[in-house]
């Protein structure tokens, strides 16, 4: 590990170690130094922190600076800058040397590069830590952002919208800010899905509509599915959160039909709901399959209200 000592007492010793050809790990204290900077040759600076570098740094036209703005709490979405940050290493890898930091460079900086490194090399999250951990013996990421280091593995290196877990992922992390502001924040809102039951060129076969009025509420691939022995279960359906819900700025309430005013079901960031099958899902979103019919033969093709 190289070693010089900073002015700054906070930040202790400037310590920075190369990972890979090109590749280092850092503190803050390294990034902030210009000697250093300039000793290993970086021209490229990945900072994940809560504040972005000083404008001494920022201004120098020799580098090129990636910020991501993130606190190292177990419950912060880290998983979602896994495939921008990877781009932004390999590209400076091709064109100089790339230093990624965060305050220590233990946690978050440390999982970026191990997300790097796992996709770079097809690794598991334990494989990717030990390779990193040989070069830098004290990166420790949070226990979080050890899960969805696992989840990236699982989802094939990339981040699949698609992936149920990804979804579910992204709805208790939305459901955690939810808590805390009592409104969703503006960074969540792609978790609020299109209202399937309007004008669409290319509309889902299998949908589930209103037993009154037969307005369409959901399509299949808005299902968060779980098991009950074994089988999915249908005693409710959870969903994904709906445009037609209006539910950004109320924690808890109930569902109803936006043609009809039907009640179908009920939803709450805050508190979850219990399956007759004796899941607890949380948060939930959910509809009684007693106010519902499924169907694989839609027309929504005319615009619904």
């Amino acid at each position: 590990m190289k070693k010089m000592y900073d002015t700054n007492f906070n930040l202790g010793p400037i310590n920075v170690d190369l990972i890979e050809p090109n590749l280092y790990l850092g503190g803050l204290a390294a990034a902030k130094d210009v000697g250093t900077l300039s000793k290993l040759k970086i021209t490229h600076i990945l900072t994940i922190d809560c504040c972005p570098l000083p404008r001494q740094i920022l201004e120098l036209k020799e580098l090129n600076i990636k910020f991501v703005q993130l606190s190292d709490q177990p419950k912060e979405d880290i998983l979602s800058s896994f495939d921008d940050t990877y781009l932004f290493i390999e590209d400076g890898i091709q064109k100089g040397n790339v230093l990624v930091h965060c305050y220590f460079g233990v946690s978050r900086s440390a999982t970026l590069v191990i997300a790097y490194i796992m996709k770079k090399y097809s690794l598991n999250y334990v494989d990717a830590f030990q390779k990193v951990k040989l070069k830098r013996s004290i990166v420790y990421p949070n226990h979080g952002f050890v899960s969805q280091l696992h989840l990236y593995k699982e989802m094939g290196y990339t981040t699949d919208k698609n992936n149920m877990k990804y979804k579910i992922f992204r709805l208790n992390m939305a459901a955690d800010r939810f808590k805390k502001i009592k409104i969703l924040p503006q960074n969540f809102h792609d978790c609020i899905k299109p209202d399937p039951g309007l004008t669409q060129s290319q509309p889902e076969c299998n949908v589930y509509r209103c037993k009154k009025c037969r307005r369409i509420v959901a399509a299949e691939s808005n299902l968060l599915t779980h098991k009950d022995k074994n089988e999915i279960c249908k005693k409710t359906y959870f969903i994904e959160p709906l445009q037609w819900m209006n539910i950004a700025q109320t924690d808890q309430g109930k569902l109803y039909c936006p043609k009809c005013q039907n009640k179908l079901g009920s939803f709450s960031w805050v508190m979850g709901c219990q399956c007759p099958c004796g899941v607890q899902i949380a948060p939930a979103f959910y509809l009684k399959p007693s106010k519902i019919d499924f169907t694989n033969v839609v027309q929504n093709v005319e615009v619904t209200f």
